[in-house]
């Protein structure tokens, strides 16, 4: 049997109906725990890994879900049986029109996200990620869909000079990923001012962790695989895993980054599904509010696998900031969202997922 959803929400509801929540409805107690079993969710990009628990737990909360999903990356598996399936691109407009019959919202996760790829093929990322979210905005407005979360990235900020990293930073890409994203969230800030959308826009740092259902893990399962939590769990004599540099100005010479397990990081897509009441585009950071170096990442593998993993230390790459850490201050603050999980649940969800697959 699988973890149980009850809970997952049950413990994170005890945490948030404490706290204020001025952005969220009068009635969002109600709505949180009666979940939305009249309202249908399209989940774009619901066969991958964020947006594949986005979809069993929506689900277990009650909520009819759609899926668009090209399985271009995604897995048809991850999809569970009550979802609606639609197997289609964002390019498509007709696959989006046939997605979106019958819902009142939008969880906007398909897009291309691979940072080292977006610079080998710019053209194929302005289109997917650019093109496809323009004809999503279009055909929510020819079927009056009004209510939008959007799949955005802390790649929208570049190179910071200051930590933690808040919404006010300064947004200046590095790459064509992050630049597309940040032209997305332009775009719907247009289509809130002169169509009335009501639009939040959910800038993840690193996510990570697993959700295991009853039908099994929902997990990472990208090829190549980029994450470093993936590849420390994959690690071996053979093909250790690489640290680069161990000489940053850090508490232990390696970079800081900072991390949010995916089930916190899709009960904050709940709580901004609840807040959208007006129109207009709020933007929110999503991360842990702290940091945790590479080794002790490392040091949590350790732990869930009860093995030391087999790293080599490299020099520096050249354009790798020491640390990047989250102000969560403002979602806090307006949604009463902070994350419960921390990286030993996240490193040992991820193994024990891995575990089950091999």
């Amino acid at each position: 049997m699988g973890r149980r959803f009850e809970p997952v929400w049950a413990h994170f509801y005890a945490i948030v109906r404490s706290v204020d929540k001025p952005n969220l409805p009068n009635n969002f107690h109600v709505l949180f725990k009666q979940g939305g079993s009249k309202l249908r969710i399209l989940v774009t990009g619901g066969a991958g890994y964020i947006g594949s628990v986005a979809v069993a737990l929506l689900m277990e909360k009650g909520y009819q879900v759609a899926v668009l999903d090209d399985i271009s990356t995604g897995h048809i598996e991850s999809i569970p049986e009550g979802a609606r399936f639609v197997r289609g691109s964002v390019l498509d407009q007709d696959n989006i029109l046939n997605a979106l019959e019958g819902c009142t919202a939008v969880l906007h996760f398909a897009g291309k996200s691979l940072v080292g790829e977006s610079a080998e093929k710019p053209d194929l990322y302005q289109d997917v990620n650019v093109n496809g979210s323009k004809n999503l905005l279009v055909q929510m407005r020819s079927k009056n869909v009004k209510k939008l979360i959007f799949s955005s990235s802390a790649a929208t900020y570049g190179e910071v000079d200051l930590n933690p990293i808040s919404e006010n930073s300064k947004t200046s890409p590095t790459n064509p990923y992050g630049s597309t994203k940040l032209q997305v969230e332009e775009l719907i800030s247009k289509e809130c001012a002169e169509h009335g959308l009501s639009a939040v826009s959910l800038r993840y740092f690193n996510v990570a962790g697993a959700l295991k259902t009853q039908n099994g893990w929902l997990a990472e399962k990208h090829d190549p695989e980029t994450h470093l939590i993936p590849n420390i769990l994959k690690s071996s004599e053979e093909n250790p895993v690489r640290v680069f540099g161990t000489d940053w100005p850090t508490y232990d010479g390696t970079c800081i980054r900072d991390y949010v397990h995916v089930i916190d990081l899709v009960e904050a897509h709940v709580l901004a599904l609840l807040s959208l009441v007006e129109p207009g585009h709020k933007i929110y950071n999503l991360g842990s509010g702290r940091g945790y170096s590479v080794k002790e990442v490392i040091a949590a593998s350790d732990k869930a696998t009860g093995k030391s993993t087999p790293y080599v230390s490299e020099v520096r790459r050249s354009g790798d900031p020491a640390i990047l850490i989250a102000d969560i201050a403002k979602v806090k603050r307006e949604l009463g969202w902070a994350p419960i999980r921390g990286i030993q649940e996240m490193v040992a969800d991820a193994y024990r997922s891995t575990e089950a697959f091999f």
